[in-house]
């Protein structure tokens, strides 16, 4: 799948200085940041989104004392 993605014109430097340098595209290295941060970028985002739920009464939420009870993990 193709992606477009405009860049500041500093970062593209720099991604375009590391790709000559170590003579591999710069694909591959918007592929390698995605992967290394992708998780993370989900887990805040989806989270923040989760919170707002809560906030807004559209979520509950469910004290750790019974998920720890429920998965046998409680003292």
């Amino acid at each position: 799948m193709t992606v477009s993605l405009r860049l500041p014109d500093d970062l593209n430097s720099r991604l375009s200085n590391l790709a000559v340098q170590t003579g591999r595209s710069k694909t591959f290295y918007m592929l390698e940041a995605l992967k290394a941060h992708l998780d993370d970028l989900e887990d805040v985002y989806l989270a923040e989104r989760e919170l707002e739920a809560v906030r807004a009464g559209k979520s509950k939420t469910v004290p750790l004392e019974d998920v720890m009870k429920q998965y046998g993990l409680a003292d």
